[in-house]
């Protein structure tokens, strides 16, 4: 028998058993770490027209109107109105400032009994931004924005369904080109999918009703780049699934109830700590005076899945990466509540309420409602309330919104 065949491997295997005990790792947990979920052109998820803000940011499976293009274009073939105009104005920070806001622009047309089509553009505008050198210098003044435009059709497939898509234009113009003169705007393009589920009028018992539902994936698109050297940014893609219900007490009074959740399909960022390699000479399993620190401390993920993939692997990934796993995932849904009050279609008083985990954002907030209209013309106001310990960039915020209907009542769908 060869000795040093059997020799050989003992002493390997006892020199990594001997090593493995000597040396050891220490890991710091960043306490800067954040669970939010944050990425590009966030103005995306800002709701821009006042019904939908009333009744808690929310519109994916509510009644069609003008502002559908956003929540639900699928929704623009049940319209009974063959077109309309919607213009929309967002006060944001209006406790800071005066001068930032959301605007929003939509025309729809519903071509024939089965298809419509929509555009829209929505406009947010950061103000005015004087930039001085020194004291004998001009002001420069920059004024950033960010904006999309977005083009969409909806088809009947069935009576009470139907789908849509929309294509979407994005601008982002946040660099300051005074400051660096190589600055330019980022851009990038993004797709919904949508549909959307109406019955007809039902006898549920001693009540008559009607049943809705609406599904849509937005902002499905590559990431945005700000420049060369820069990371890449996801956009704001989402998932939201509603549901809700019309009570239709008689031919003029119209109760709605709609329920609404919302995930952001964007991967969940990983914890990070420092690791720092020593010698564990007494072998207690603490970095003390007889260790020696081995190589320079680096950064790693300790829990979680690295973010740096493409937006498709993204979407995904977002469904089982959150560090805190299935109970930290749930936290990463919203969900709102929202009821509305119609008067012969002419006049609304709405309310809802929104929610998100502490741990996410922290987005709590009641808002109220009420909508008229008269000759065609439909008016909507909204005021939030916010029940978070975070500040609301819209608390206290009131919101208008105009609609111009034409050939109202073309189509019968009630």
């Amino acid at each position: 028998m060869n000795l040093k065949k059997i020799i050989l491997p003992i002493i390997i295997v006892f020199g990594l058993q001997l090593n493995a005990q000597t040396t050891a790792t220490q890991v710091t947990p960043n306490p800067n770490d954040s669970r939010v979920i944050t990425t590009g052109v966030p103005f995306l998820l800002i709701a821009s027209d006042a019904r939908a803000a009333s009744m808690g940011d929310m519109g994916v499976a509510t009644s069609v109107d003008a502002y559908s293009q956003y929540w639900n274009p699928s929704k623009y073939v049940f319209s009974e109105t063959k077109s309309g105009f919607g213009l929309s104005y967002t006060p944001y920070l209006s406790k800071l400032v005066n001068d930032i806001s959301l605007g929003n622009l939509t025309y729809f047309n519903r071509i024939n009994e089965r298809s419509a089509f929509a555009v829209s553009l929505r406009y947010f505008s950061l103000g005015e931004i004087e930039i001085i050198q020194d004291e004998f210098s001009q002001a420069l003044i920059e004024k950033p924005n960010e904006m999309t435009v977005d083009v969409s059709y909806s088809l009947r497939l069935a009576d009470q369904f139907s789908m849509g898509v929309a294509l979407r234009y994005l601008r982002s113009d946040l660099r300051i080109q005074a400051v660096d003169e190589t600055a330019k705007a980022a851009s990038s393009f993004a797709v919904d999918l949508s549909a959307y589920y109406q019955g007809e009028e039902q006898n549920f018992g001693d009540i008559d009703g009607r049943i809705r539902a609406g599904a849509i994936i937005q902002n499905l698109g590559p990431k945005i780049k700000y420049d060369e050297s820069g990371s890449e940014t996801f956009l704001p893609t989402n998932l939201r699934l509603g549901g809700g219900f019309d009570f239709l007490l008689d031919q003029y009074n119209t109760v709605s109830v709609t329920a609404e959740v919302t995930k952001m399909l964007v991967p969940t960022p990983p914890l990070y700590g420092t690791f720092t390699d020593y010698t564990d000479n007494n072998e207690n399993g603490i970095f003390d005076e007889g260790d020696e620190q081995i190589g320079q401390p680096y950064t790693a993920i300790i829990d979680g899945k690295p973010n740096d993939v493409d937006f498709m692997s993204g979407i995904f990934q977002s469904f089982s990466d959150a560090p805190g796993g299935f109970s930290e995932e749930l936290k990463e849904f919203t969900w709102a509540l929202g009821a509305e009050y119609k008067y012969d279609d002419s006049f609304a008083l709405r309310a809802g309420y929104f929610n998100e985990s502490e741990e996410k954002g922290a987005r709590k907030f009641l808002a109220l409602g009420a909508g008229f209209k008269f000759s065609g013309t439909k008016v909507d106001l909204s005021y939030l309330f916010s029940a978070s310990k975070v500040p609301s960039p819209l608390e206290n915020t009131l919101r208008f919104s105009l609609t111009f209907d034409f050939g109202s009542n073309e189509y019968l769908e009630y």
